[in-house]
């Protein structure tokens, strides 16, 4: 009898799940297949509904772009106020999570409304993005109504911008989509939308003529149309599917052929290769999804079937499908409660003309439109050279392995005892009919231990000695009586199926044992692996398992420290017990798959290489010794599982190492940061008095040589001094506390004040200034930039003779400052370390300077939101380049 009770884990974890979503606000998604169909004014609409049924409602953030009717609907809905973000010179309205936040704890289930669930916060804010904003207030219970289009979403991103030619780079994650717990489709034909842009109700005149003239063309809508709707389809297929899972009651019943799907069934034969294909075109012809599945059943298969098997599913598998083997005694049963599960309405399976069956066993289609008439049974017709006789079942028990041969001797031998003992016992003892049950007891006893075959030859030779000790005439195969007739009968049949039951069970438990085995070494690997610490750890536990599981060798292979992405050379970690293929694996570490003995790329190599793929990125290289490349597919599943804990597990260590060294690095900058306000502040007065009284000694009568010390004195107390506040200048600028006060002024000025600072550093060097009175103005912080052309020129004097140059120019959305000089150049590969703190071009050199120049150079260019780069021009010396943004200078008032 099957246990029909729910599974109490299963049920605690179902009621956690539910308390978990009861606390939790729910979260509404209007989707769109594009900007314009209504979704905002949508949001609006419902929010009066809801309104006026008692609930509260507040707008967080509603972007109307101008359109009359949706302003018209949003003045009756109460705002939260927005918060002021500095940004580039501009003051940003963007919402204010905190107090929605707040909001939404003194008023519980109220809704907030936040439009455009893809944008991007402004810099500053608590998350880069509105979705996680939206994320935070359904944790703290705030139910939130939200607004997106198809494009924002990341998997569908690439393909919209395929079709408009346009990419859209504010996107979020489809998870964030299908957890979402309503989603409501917000649809437009294209000639109403396009009329609507028309008539200005979707953009302002100006935009919509050039979204007309581009993005909003006939063709792109239906596309975009036909994505929504198609996305939106597989979100509700998605929410029934779990639904059907959740009740099994449900599952077990008939498939809802609410979407077509197939069900690829995939036997031992060589033919089942062309219902892989044929499966494959009707799902690509249809664009359905599909499934192929094997059953392996208790009556087993040889070692060329399961490696016939095992290709079959990874070619289904190359060509789309999600591919599963199961264990059952029956393949149709098994088939049908797949189906049923997956909700798989179709079924296709091979039609196979058999020379040799059991009289009145249905065929594989017979039974499945026998056990599911709700389901359509498809028959691939097999190439004739396939139809092959399929032999008894006797051929495929291996009748002559040694294994077998001994429970021939042993069915023999228990038929010879029970024949003797009961003779021995009929002698006034008991009746020849009880006998038998001796002789059915022997056949249970061989079936449980040998399996089938020899089961059934206990079965007959204890109906052979039955009639010939035991029945009148005895001693003669003769009968006396033809009642004896009906026993001998019901004998053998009762003794062939207690045999074939008993068989069958042994399989079964051995198949449950091996599982259980198997499920007991991963997890014990992975327990080990969750304590690993070091990749040379991971290697030995899966050497460790690799051999108790297969007995066979194995090695991993993971990147070279210090390799450069993309270009990474594989080694072996110690504690492998192989040598692999280095060749081989670094294919497969390349390419991202299988490769080595038993696939279709380098097959002569005497290893399997497995790419080990974390969520992340590959980690490396799993290299198994071969059997010949016979693996079946349960133990290539296993060899696969193990790959992928592995992967986990070397990505785990990555993450860790990145989280150690970061937080030491942090630290040092901490304390660095620290060292350097403090020791700088401590500093600065003694300099500046030592800086005021060699000034004053030089107002003093002095001789020569006192005013030679008078003067070098000065000079070393005012390069003391600049050190210092090069150390104060970088300790603010990391600490984040220097806010730019930035205003649109011409470049000539600030390159004319920093030249007029720097006379008596530059006193006798030629400066050759080019710039273009056409330079646009520029949004900078004067006095900051001022400080980088200061450092820039001070460097060039310092490393340079001759002239130092310097020029500007607009390059597309930039300006370009370039700082040249004639010196020796930079070292050959340290451009950019040159830029870090403390790093200077040589380190044993002369020439004043602690390297923090072009650290605050580069600060306050990227504080610009610039970039700073050096290099060496061909024509000899050094080039530093400043890009930084123009943005849009504002535009002059007429008088």
């Amino acid at each position: 009898m099957t246990d029909t009770r729910p599974d109490p884990d299963a049920l605690l974890a179902q009621v956690q799940r539910d308390e978990a979503a009861a606390r939790r606000g729910r979260l509404k998604i209007f989707f769109g297949a594009n900007a314009g169909v209504g979704k905002t004014f949508a949001m609006l609409a419902a929010a009066h509904a809801a309104q006026q049924q008692g609930r509260v409602v507040r707008i967080g953030v509603v972007e109307t772009h101008g359109r009359a009717d949706t302003e018209a609907i949003a003045r009756d809905v109460q705002r939260l106020p927005l918060r002021d973000v500095a940004h580039k010179g501009q003051v940003l309205r963007e919402f204010d999570l905190d107090a929605a936040l707040g909001w939404g704890a003194a008023e519980p289930g109220g809704v907030l409304l936040l439009d455009e669930l893809a944008h991007s916060n402004a810099p500053g804010s608590r998350h880069s993005k509105r979705w996680q904003d939206a994320q935070e207030l359904c944790e703290a219970g705030v139910e939130v109504w939200t607004t997106l289009n198809v494009q924002h979403l990341e998997s569908l991103n690439d393909v919209v911008g395929g079709i408009t030619g346009i990419r859209v780079w504010e996107t979020l994650p489809d998870k964030v989509f299908d957890e979402a717990d309503e989603v409501v489709v917000v649809d437009l034909p294209p000639d109403e939308l396009l009329q609507r842009l028309k008539e200005g109700k979707v953009y302002l005149p100006a935009q919509a003529e050039r979204a007309a003239a581009n993005f909003f063309r006939k063709g792109n809508l239906l596309a975009l149309r036909e994505l929504a709707l198609r996305r939106t389809a597989d979100r509700v297929d998605d929410q029934m599917q779990a639904w059907r899972r959740e009740h099994t009651d449900v599952r077990r019943g008939a498939v809802w052929p609410n979407r077509e799907s197939l069900l690829a069934c995939v036997g031992p034969g060589a033919a089942s290769d062309k219902v892989v294909r044929s499966a494959a075109r009707l799902a690509q012809q249809l664009e359905l999804d599909w499934h192929a599945v094997h059953v392996e059943t208790a009556r087993g298969s040889s070692d060329a079937d399961r490696q016939r098997v095992q290709r079959t599913l990874e070619l289904a598998q190359s060509l789309g499908a999600r591919t599963a083997v199961l264990s059952a005694p029956e393949i149709g049963a098994a088939l049908v409660g797949y189906a049923r599960e997956h909700n798989l309405a179709r079924l296709v399976v091979g039609r196979r003309e058999r020379a040799w069956r059991w009289p009145g066993r249905p065929t594989l289609a017979e039974a499945l439109s026998h056990l599911a008439e709700e389901m359509d049974v498809l028959q691939v017709a097999l190439p004739t050279h396939a139809r092959s006789p399929q032999p008894p079942p006797q051929r495929e028990l291996g009748l002559l392995a040694p294994h077998a041969l001994r429970g021939y001797a042993a069915g023999l031998a228990g038929t010879l005892g029970v024949t003797v003992a009961g003779h021995a016992l009929l002698l006034g003892f008991m009746e020849p009919t009880n006998i038998a049950m001796l002789y059915l007891l022997t056949v249970v006893g061989v079936a449980l231990r040998f399996g089938r075959a020899p089961a059934a030859l206990a079965a007959l030779l204890g109906v052979a000695a039955f009639d010939f000790v035991f029945v009148e005439p005895r001693w003669s195969f003769a009968v006396g009586d033809a009642q004896y007739l009906i026993t001998f009968a019901v004998l053998l049949l009762v003794g062939l199926v207690i045999g074939q039951l008993a068989a069958g069970l042994q399989a079964q438990a051995r198949a449950a044992q091996e599982r259980e085995r198997r499920v007991r070494g991963l997890y014990a690997m992975s327990r080990d692996l969750g304590a690993a610490l070091v990749p040379e750890q991971v290697a030995e536990i899966a050497t460790r398992f690799l051999r108790a599981e297969f007995g066979t060798a194995s090695a991993v292979l993971t990147p070279a420290a210090g390799a450069t992405p993309g270009r990474e050379v594989l080694a072996v970690l110690p504690g492998a017990n192989t040598q692999p293929d280095l060749g081989v694996a670094q294919w497969a570490f390349d390419h991202g798959q299988p490769a080595g003995q038993g696939t279709d790329t380098l097959p002569a190599s005497a290893c399997l290489m497995l790419p080990l793929t974390a969520p992340m990125r590959l980690r490396g290289v799993l290299a198994v010794e071969g059997r010949g490349g016979r693996w079946s597919p349960e133990q290539r599943e296993l060899l696969d599982t193990c790959a992928a804990l592995l992967a986990i597990s070397l990505e785990r260590i990555h993450y860790i190492d990145v989280a150690q060294a970061s937080t030491l690095q942090i630290e040092s900058e901490r304390l660095r940061n620290s060292l350097l306000t403090a020791i700088s502040h401590d500093l600065r007065t003694p300099l500046a008095a030592l800086v005021g009284l060699a000034d004053a000694l030089r107002l003093t009568p002095l001789n020569g040589s006192q005013a030679d010390v008078a003067d070098a004195m000065r000079r070393s107390a005012l390069r003391m001094s600049a050190l210092v506040g090069n150390l104060l200048d970088m300790a603010r600028l990391q600490s984040g506390t220097v806010q730019l006060n930035r205003q649109w002024l011409p470049l000539q000025e600030v390159v004319g004040s920093a030249l007029a600072g720097l006379d008596e550093v530059l006193a006798g060097r030629e400066v050759v200034v080019t710039l273009s009175p056409e330079l646009p103005l520029v949004a900078l912080d004067a006095v900051l930039i001022e400080r980088v052309l200061v450092n820039l020129l001070e460097n060039a004097a310092k490393y340079a003779s001759g002239a130092i140059r310097i020029s500007a120019s607009t390059a597309g959305r930039h300006i370009e400052i370039d700082v040249a000089d004639n010196g020796p150049g930079f070292p050959a590969g340290r451009e950019a370390q040159l830029f870090d703190k403390f790093e200077r071009g040589d380190r044993e050199s002369a020439t004043p300077g602690v390297g923090l120049g072009l650290a605050i150079a580069k600060a306050i260019v990227e504080a610009h939101g610039g970039r700073i780069s050096a290099h060496n021009p061909a024509a000899g010396g050094a080039c530093v380049r400043i890009e930084l943004p123009l943005g849009q200078p504002p535009q002059e008032r007429p008088e």
